[in-house]
């Protein structure tokens, strides 16, 4: 099936390039171009695309804006940021805001594709230029919230142990491995941890056990 995408960028030449290596790709359908924030949550709505190709920085209502606006009234619509500012505070208020990937505009094209299926399919995306010191930002100073610590009662031993292993930034695959169970197994488990915490995707599932302190600064899960 097609991955239907709205690029939303406030450069017509940036949208027509992103228009045209999408367009280029049998299993992938641009529904809509934006120039600004509020007509890219406006589309959004009116088109219902499966994902969002979002700029950071637009006039009018920002991109991070935009993006919190259309992941709060959709729980199926994705949101793909995409910027050329390699930030920790954008990629941080990016992912609150319920982004499920950050690539930077530098990204090669093979790049952008692979990342538009990913979080298609329900997966996270980070550049691999910020995935290090967001993480690091997250384990030195994220607030510990008791809202997020007393979900985790929710989950069983065996789902916290998985949450710690996605969210450490391991593959489905290397998760099975640490677990000693099937790849299958392991995507019940995950499946199972986002519907019980209402969670997008293994992005917001980072987010959540850094600000739920499962994973302390040292990088350890609590007991």
């Amino acid at each position: 099936m097609s991955v239907r995408v709205l690029v939303a960028d406030d450069q017509a030449i940036v949208r027509a390039g992103f228009a045209a290596i999408l367009t280029a790709e049998a299993d992938m359908t641009v529904v809509g171009e934006a120039a600004e924030g509020d007509a890219a949550v406006a589309m959004a709505a009116e088109l219902a695309p499966d994902l969002v190709l979002m700029d950071i920085r637009m006039p009018g209502m920002d991109g991070l804006t935009a993006t919190r606006l259309i992941t709060r009234y959709s729980s199926r619509v994705r949101v793909l940021l995409l910027t050329t500012f390699d930030l920790d505070a954008y990629v941080y208020e990016a992912l609150r805001a319920g982004a499920s990937g950050y690539l930077l505009k530098d990204a090669e094209p093979d790049a952008l594709l692979a990342a538009i299926r990913g979080v298609a399919a329900g997966d996270g995306v980070l550049a691999p230029a910020v995935t290090g010191r967001l993480i690091a930002a997250f384990a030195q100073g994220a607030p510990v919230s008791p809202e997020t610590t007393g979900a985790l009662s929710n989950l069983t031993h065996r789902e916290r142990e998985t949450l710690t292993l996605v969210a450490t930034g391991l593959s489905n695959a290397e998760v099975g491995e640490r677990l000693g169970v099937a790849v299958g197994t392991v995507k019940v488990h995950v499946s199972v941890v986002l519907n019980k915490l209402s969670l997008r995707d293994r992005v917001q599932a980072t987010i959540f056990a850094y600000e739920s302190g499962l994973i302390r600064p040292s990088g350890l899960s609590t007991p």
